[in-house]
């Protein structure tokens, strides 16, 4: 990664996670453990990785959030981006708001592909964004994030099949790997074992790395577009609530809202970014 994308991607996921925390407890509720484990992705795609505009919309990569609980993290990195303004961050999960608790697209036409939140439908919405954007002549990829647990829905190994079938070359698939969901371990509730081996199966060309690697995570953003008609997995290990040390491996936080003082031990330990400030609170009520 070059250096100056690389200290931009550092700075932007350190903001992320300052914004994951503040607009919960501004909100009163949300899911900080899966939205604090995704901000070094996030933070990877929106500084540089992915193709964020495009002068006719064709060019613009696409993202979709399958496992929506977690858009917190992601409606700060399109604040981060200048996709929306900081000051809707404080809006988070209230009336009026464009920043619903699970992505809308009826609120945020301009990023949000497909609504989501029903856990296990992305991927499969992605898969259709992609043929689409083929058909049509674009190069643009389209990245879908899912959680680990979610890939217990019958659904998804459907569109996993289905993307190798129609070689979708431009189709990129981030499995955010904590090994934990609501109900406790994954592979206590059901285990995914041996997961790259059942992509590779499937089709996929699959790489798995440290999700908090901000190198790695640009290093398999760099494949060349078009290069062959083999969707990509990403298997990437996280760390539910990455970055605040008495919230990290813990699923309480799958959901939850940090008390007064637990907002201030998390923002002590997440730190500064030094490129962006907090946004203002406020906001729709």
């Amino acid at each position: 990664m070059d250096p100056s994308l690389k200290g931009r991607a550092a700075d932007m996921a350190v903001q992320i996670r300052r914004d994951v925390i503040r607009m919960i407890a501004n909100a009163g509720s949300g899911h900080p453990g899966g939205a604090l484990g995704a901000a070094d992705i996030l933070a990877g795609l929106y500084a540089g990785g992915m193709r964020v505009r495009g002068e006719t919309g064709k060019e613009r990569d696409r993202l979709v959030l399958s496992n929506g609980h977690i858009c917190a993290a992601w409606y700060s990195a399109l604040s981060l981006a200048g996709c929306i303004g900081r000051s809707e961050l404080s809006g988070f999960r209230k009336l009026g708001s464009r920043l619903q608790g699970h992505p809308s697209r009826k609120h945020l036409s301009d990023w949000v592909e497909t609504s989501t939140g029903p856990l296990g439908q992305g991927a499969s919405v992605a898969n259709g964004i992609a043929l689409g954007l083929r058909m049509s002549g674009s190069d643009a990829k389209v990245f879908t994030l899912v959680g680990d647990g979610e890939l217990q829905e019958g659904v998804v190994w459907e569109s996993l099949m289905t993307a190798p079938q129609y070689r979708l070359g431009n189709a990129v698939l981030f499995v955010l790997d904590n090994g934990l969901q609501i109900d406790g371990p994954v592979d206590k509730v059901k285990n995914l074992d041996r997961l790259a081996e059942r992509l590779n199966a499937f089709g996929w060309e699959t790489a798995e790395i440290d999700g908090h690697d901000l190198g790695a995570i640009s290093s398999v953003l760099e494949r060349p577009r078009r290069a062959t008609g083999v969707p990509t997995a990403v298997i990437a290990r996280t760390v539910m609530s990455k970055g605040v040390s008495f919230m990290e491996n813990d699923r309480k936080w799958h959901g939850g809202c940090p008390s007064p003082e637990q907002v201030a031990r998390a923002l002590d330990e997440i730190g500064v970014s030094g490129a962006y400030a907090d946004f203002p609170l406020g906001g729709a009520k």
